[in-house]
């Protein structure tokens, strides 16, 4: 049997939906599409990528209640790294750290509201 993906797109289960979709709207410049207000919001990324933030329902909220501990990281790959660490400083989320540079470009990690984690990456020019 040959599993059929029709599609695929990446959710954030957050505790504080109102924060962690207003980081978003803010840090994106686009409003969610869907948006059921403290239930589901989505925001679709360059190269057809969409990013889904939910609210656990009660019964799963342990399941989420630790995302700092998460292994997931959002890679996004950005224009112009110093402009967007900018933007995330002036949403009032700066990068804890320093730009990094790896063979594929430079980066530096930055945090959402729930902890999640962005990897923010410029590439090798």
């Amino acid at each position: 049997m040959v599993l059929a993906i029709t599609n695929a797109f990446v959710t954030l289960g957050v505790a504080d939906f109102p924060k962690v979709i207003d980081f978003y709207r803010q840090f994106l410049n686009q409003e969610p599409q869907p948006f059921i207000p403290n239930v589901y919001g989505e925001f679709r990324l360059t190269g057809g990528l969409r990013l889904g933030i939910f609210q656990p329902k009660a019964q799963h909220s342990s399941e989420f209640s630790n995302s700092n501990q998460s292994g997931m990281s959002l890679c996004l790959e950005v224009e112009n790294l110093s402009s967007a660490i900018a933007h995330l400083t002036a949403l009032g989320y700066p990068p804890p750290g320093e730009i990094t540079t790896a063979s594929h470009g430079r980066e530096i990690y930055a945090y959402d509201p729930a902890g999640n984690r962005l990897i923010l990456h410029q590439s090798n020019s």
